[in-house]
């Protein structure tokens, strides 16, 4: 579990019953056996260093902001500030920081990746830097010389706010190539290299190149294999893993909570090119190892170009380039997490999101090669739009009873929504400050947002109960070959989305996941027959776009079509395999595996749900965030259910603080009645006997013979530990009704935030995009 010192303050407050009066709690939480951590999850907000945090004791300032003013519990922490993290003033502020925080009931996970420490690796690995392929192409003259400048690009991202963007070092010519081109492919035979007759001239910012003509020339183009070096450590440096946990070590004693690594991979691009690819010599060694006889350089001019004759080869190149690309990023992932445990401590968190540009195109293809799934941490993390499918796909795969997304906008309305979409979808906020948003009160403009911070109290409340992840009874299992592979148009960049939008919309959730997940044995079949993603056993799987798949696959389905216990479903045919090899795929998996189109095969899975029993949850909507790409997500009132059987009813779609829930439900064809405003959730065990509940605003329960009216409204949680009740109160300063004394002694205060003081801010806060 979490440090005890993360419970806060403790006080005295003078009730029958000595209840304790303090900041935050958490609780252990049951069937946490594979998980780290085994208690429940707390609120998260984010916290971005400036020029404030290190003037004096600024840091203190915001942290009594945090401690008064909010429920955070956690602080992911990253630096917006020139420093590198490998210098001492660097580390004495984040420790002495951290010990502050320590002291108020805050913990501090600290951004300690190497990119924030760039500078101290380029000293020490001059030969261990990032480089991108530029694949310049250019016709030939068949006299004179040909010339050609080309320029380097520049990278920037969040890492390098307030520093050095990832400018260029050097730059250098590995190679040129002549050919003939016919419809718009290399021909056949006609690839000479011409690098001996070529010349450069070597710069920082542009290379210029010069070819010498021949009568051969002409009619005859040529590409230009230039390497230009950034300022960021290469991704297959070999230094690298050693480095990051260098800079762990260097903080062991700074007292933190975790250490964050947010959006890793390549430099991010929003509109990547395929005749720009990431390159080093020491990628070069590792896919020569993969495809043996082969050379990246010469394989990178025909994944960029094509080759007449060569499309099974170039179809195995970026299938093993990507597949590289993408492992090699979620083993930096996941080294990173180990050493968080092995040097920070077991219990101490790992965060934050690996996801970039929040959706699975090509902009994040190219950053990570869509190493979500692969890229471990102690829950599920996402950031910004991330579609849900994903996130809730995610919490599975680690086992989570929660998922987190870090949110943005400029908005605070928007925010009074999308905490209650969340909680409908299975997860949480960590709450990113207005952006875009004036400098002068950016890390304090939540905080002034006094009816947000009550609302995220009020949902804490079902973090006290919620110990699996929600239930997605289908499984979207997407081809991750195909996803990556440029060469067909018409599966690159295509998980998924349409059906499990689809699905999403009415109400029928599904996770998505990559077909990878099945080769690393994440993806199982139970004893049941069953295909299972964690604790989430599925009524339906699809497998879509099975195209350029490993073989390995069919085994996987013809396994879970034995016991046909999960309906098998496919879209998309399987005509060759990872190594291009020609494959009937379409009748090597099993014959339960019928193909449909999305339209089809949406109904298809409706019609059987529905007469499974299964009933809809929250209906979803096309939802926008941070201008990102729509996808579907709940609407902000509504019911949702976990894997573990527990049933959550939440409503926030007119007011922030909740709106009133006057339900009867079935939960297990047992009636439940709730009079409650914003959340009210409940599990029963076996027998139908209560086993949890959270409310907020609670006035009137009852199931069975248990039965809770209270004389005023309370915002409780109320749940079994060790056999043995246990109850937690927020918001609330009056003495404890007997009816809840009957049940249980044994109840804790947990306070509200204090209300930000107006100072003339609040109030021009923006409201409305």
């Amino acid at each position: 579990m979490f440090p005890m010192f993360l419970m806060g303050q403790l006080k005295m407050n003078g009730d029958p019953g000595q209840q304790l009066s303090i900041r935050s709690i958490q609780v252990q939480l049951p069937d946490q056996e594979n998980n780290r951590i085994k208690t429940s999850w707390p609120s998260i907000g984010c916290w971005f260093w400036m020029a404030d945090e290190f003037k004096a004791d600024g840091y203190k300032r915001y942290i009594d902001l945090f401690e008064k003013h909010s429920s955070f519990k956690l602080l992911t922490t990253s630096l917006r500030y020139p420093g590198e993290l490998t210098e001492s003033e660097v580390h004495n502020r984040i420790k002495a920081a951290s010990e502050y925080a320590r002291d108020k009931g805050i913990g501090i996970v600290m951004d300690l990746d190497v990119r924030l420490a760039r500078e101290a690796f380029k000293e020490r690995y001059p030969d261990e830097l990032q480089e991108i392929l530029l694949l310049r192409e250019f016709p030939l003259v068949d006299a004179g010389t040909t010339g050609l400048i080309v320029k380097s690009p520049c990278f920037s991202d969040h890492y390098t706010g307030g520093r050095s963007q990832y400018y260029p070092i050097k730059s250098r010519l590995l190679r040129i190539y002549s050919y003939e081109k016919e419809n718009n492919l290399i021909k056949t035979g006609s690839l000479t290299d011409i690098t001996t007759r070529s010349r450069s001239t070597e710069g920082k910012n542009q290379l210029e190149l010069f070819v010498d003509g021949e009568i051969s020339d002409r009619r005859r183009m040529a590409c230009a294999l230039v390497a230009v070096t950034i300022h960021t450590p290469d991704v297959f440096a070999p230094h690298l893993l050693s480095y990051q946990r260098e800079i762990l070590k260097q903080y062991a004693d700074a007292s933190l909570s975790g250490a964050a690594k947010d959006e890793w991979g390549f430099p991010g691009r929003v509109d990547p090119l395929t005749s720009e690819l990431w390159y080093s010599k020491f990628m070069a060694e590792e896919y020569e190892k993969r495809v043996p006889g082969h050379d990246l350089l010469r394989d990178m001019l025909l994944m960029s170009f094509g080759e007449q004759g060569k499309e099974s080869e170039r179809i195995i190149a970026v299938n093993h380039y990507m597949e590289m690309f993408w492992q090699r990023n979620a083993a930096i992932e996941t080294d990173y997490y180990n050493g968080i445990k092995e040097i920070l401590g077991e219990t101490a968190m790992s965060a934050t999101h690996p996801t970039w540009f929040p959706y699975p195109n090509s902009s994040e293809i190219f950053k990570n090669g869509l190493s979500w799934w692969a890229s471990k941490r102690d829950l599920a993390q996402t950031d910004e739009g991330t579609p849900f499918c994903v996130r809730t796909s995610l919490a599975k795969k680690w086992q989570s009873p929660l998922w987190y997304n870090m949110y943005y906008s400029k908005s605070l309305e928007a925010y009074h929504k999308d905490l209650w979409i969340s909680a409908l979808g299975g997860g949480r906020l960590n709450y990113h400050p207005l952006f875009p948003h004036p400098m002068d009160n950016f890390t304090t403009s939540l905080l002034e947002d006094n009816s947000l911070m009550k609302a995220e109290h009020r949902i804490q409340l079902l973090n006290y109960i919620s110990s699996a992840p929600i239930d997605c009874p289908v499984a979207v299992i997407f081809g991750h070959p195909s996803a990556l592979n440029w060469t067909n148009e018409k599966c690159f960049a295509d998980v998924g989305l349409d059906i499990t939008n689809a699905l999403w919309k009415e109400g029928f959730y599904a996770d998505l996941i990559p077909s990878s997940e099945i080769i690393n044995g994440s993806l199982t079949v139970n004893d049941k027959g069953k295909i299972q993603y964690g604790s989430q056993q599925y009524e339906a799987a699809v497998f879509y776009h099975p195209e350029y798949d490993r073989k390995e696959v069919v085994n996987f389905f013809v396994k879970a079509a034995q016991k046909d216990n999960t309906q098998l479903y496919r879209i998309g045919d399987w005509t060759i395999d990872f190594e291009g090899v020609p494959f009937n795929g379409n009748l090597t998996l099993p014959v339960a595996m019928k193909s449909f189109d999305c339209t089809a095969c949406t109904q298809l899975i409706i019609t059987l749900l529905k007469a499974k029993g299964i009933r809809p949850q929250t209906r979803s909507e096309m939802h926008v965030i941070a201008g990102f790409p729509a996808s579907m997500m709940p609407r902000p009132a509504g019911e949702c259910r976990l894997t573990d059987g527990t049933v959550i009813l939440a409503s926030g779609e007119k007011e922030v603080m909740g709106d009133p829930i006057k339900k009867s439900i079935q939960v297990d064809g047992r009636k439940v009645n709730f009079d409650a405003i914003g959340i009210a959730a409940v599990r029963l065990d076996k027998s139908g006997k209560l086993e949890a509940l959270a409310c907020g605003g609670l006035k009137f329960f009852s199931a069975g013979s248990f039965i809770i009216n209270l004389p005023e409204r309370m915002d409780i949680a109320l749940f079994k530990e060790n056999d043995k009740w246990r109850g937690i109160i927020h918001s609330y300063e009056g003495e404890i009704p007997k009816i809840l004394m009957r049940i249980t002694e044994n109840w804790i205060r947990i306070r509200t935030p204090v209300p930000y003081p107006d100072n003339g801010k609040a109030s021009s806060l923006p409201t409305k995009n």
